[in-house]
């Protein structure tokens, strides 16, 4: 792997992609934000593409079959290397249920030359669903929604992440600074 490049100022230029998998109310999202916080207070030019408003603007239409759910991971990947080539650190907490759907756009990255980052937030289900802010723990044990990731729909966890995180043992910014360190450690950050 070659070094990044750094512009005049000495700040790291290469972008990459950090996907932040894991199950509803796992602190995907939370966790991104913070990170997004410290890197660009450090003028590191950071995006979250937050699987929520992807979902809305990119991938409606999609329902969510194991063929949607494969077509939205794979255009929010497609944006997250587009925007990574570009210099851009990409924060992806987007659940992607299914590890082919992942390693799909893992591949996608290294043939690109594109770092990419896989991050496991490894919360229980037990967990994610007293935290529960969307409700959707609550609707589907009411009988409201069906196919939730992890209760009645499958939720393959990553195998080999490089990073995971067990955000019912230590804090938002302890979780932050988990990814911070890593990117840091392969000169991204």
């Amino acid at each position: 792997m070659t070094a990044p490049s750094t512009n005049q100022e000495n700040h790291v230029t290469t972008g990459a992609t950090v996907w932040l998998t894991g199950l509803p109310s796992a602190g995907k999202t939370t966790i991104a934000h913070e990170l997004a916080a410290r890197l660009r207070e450090l003028g590191r030019p950071t995006e979250v593409l937050d699987g929520d408003e992807i979902r809305e603007f990119l991938s409606a239409g999609l329902g969510f079959s194991r063929e949607d759910r494969h077509t939205n991971v794979q255009r929010i990947g497609f944006v997250a290397e587009l925007l990574a080539r570009n210099g851009v650190l990409a924060l992806v907490p987007v659940i992607a249920p299914y590890a082919d759907s992942r390693e799909a756009v893992r591949a996608r990255h290294e043939a690109n030359g594109t770092p990419y980052v896989e991050v496991h937030v490894a919360t229980p289900v037990e967990v994610c669903s007293v935290r529960d802010v969307k409700g959707l723990y609550a609707k589907q044990a009411a009988g409201e929604l069906s196919g939730l990731t992890g209760v009645d729909d499958p939720y393959e966890e990553p195998e080999k992440p490089d990073l995971r995180i067990e955000s019912q043992h230590q804090s938002v910014q302890e979780s932050a600074a988990a990814v911070h360190a890593v990117l840091s450690e392969r000169g991204l950050a």
